[in-house]
């Protein structure tokens, strides 16, 4: 069965252009125009990935990724932008962006990295084993994306940060070199990678405050360590 791919571009050549290509390398793709068409298509139909440019019509791209995040935590989401400013690129990665691919691109370059976040996507079921861990007083849920305490509640994880707790939780009380966690989550070991990632260890520190006896600390140029109590 082919991978299904929504593809949101107003440019209308760039995005037919794109939309050939990828049939053509085996991908089912729906294309449309507008951030609030595209919604619309998201919400009556189940894709594999999203594809998203920026600067659109109606919803802008980094709205409606975030509208998607709420409804769906682990649909991959690539962003298509001729803005090439960091802080853009840092904006997508934090709303949970997978990839960033600045215009003009080479359809080919898209294409491999629309293979390499599905490959990554379906090999991860086979990876998880355990799905409960007990952190502290913290229970962390892994396949539903949720950590819960006396103190803290229940919180809800996006997708990328239930993957980043999973791997700190492996190397427990141990160093995580961050190039290991970029390489085993992302794919890839690179600075806007480097800054999405510490952007969801930010938020895991503060949500990890709440208890005592479980802290995550910086390792100066190496990486980071989960420091449990035991």
């Amino acid at each position: 069965m082919k991978n299904k791919i929504l593809l949101v571009e107003d440019d209308e050549n760039l995005g037919v252009v794109t939309k050939d290509f990828l049939e053509m390398a085996g991908y089912s793709i729906t294309l449309t125009a507008d951030g609030k068409q595209g919604l619309e298509t998201f919400k009556t139909e189940k894709f594999d990935a999203i594809i998203l440019d920026i600067m659109l019509p109606h919803i802008d791209g980094f709205t409606m990724a975030e509208r998607i995040r709420k409804a769906n935590t682990d649909v991959p989401i690539i962003f298509l932008t001729a803005r090439a400013m960091k802080e853009d690129r840092i904006k997508g990665f934090k709303i949970g962006g997978d990839d960033y691919i600045t215009k003009p691109f080479s359809t080919e370059e898209l294409k491999l990295r629309v293979d390499a976040i599905l490959r990554r996507v379906k090999s991860e079921p086979q990876q998880s084993q355990t799905t409960t861990f007990k952190i502290g007083p913290y229970t962390f849920n892994y396949d539903e994306h949720e950590i819960s305490s006396k103190k803290l509640g229940k919180k809800h994880l996006t997708k990328r940060e239930a993957e980043v707790l999973r791997m700190l939780f492996n190397y427990k009380n141990k160093i995580l070199k961050r190039e290991t966690a970029l390489n085993e989550i992302w794919g890839e070991n690179d600075y806007f990678m480097g800054r999405s990632m510490d952007v969801y260890i930010t938020k895991l520190r503060k949500l990890l405050k709440t208890e005592p006896g479980v802290s995550i600390t910086n390792i100066h140029n190496i990486g980071f360590k989960l420091e449990v109590e035991e």
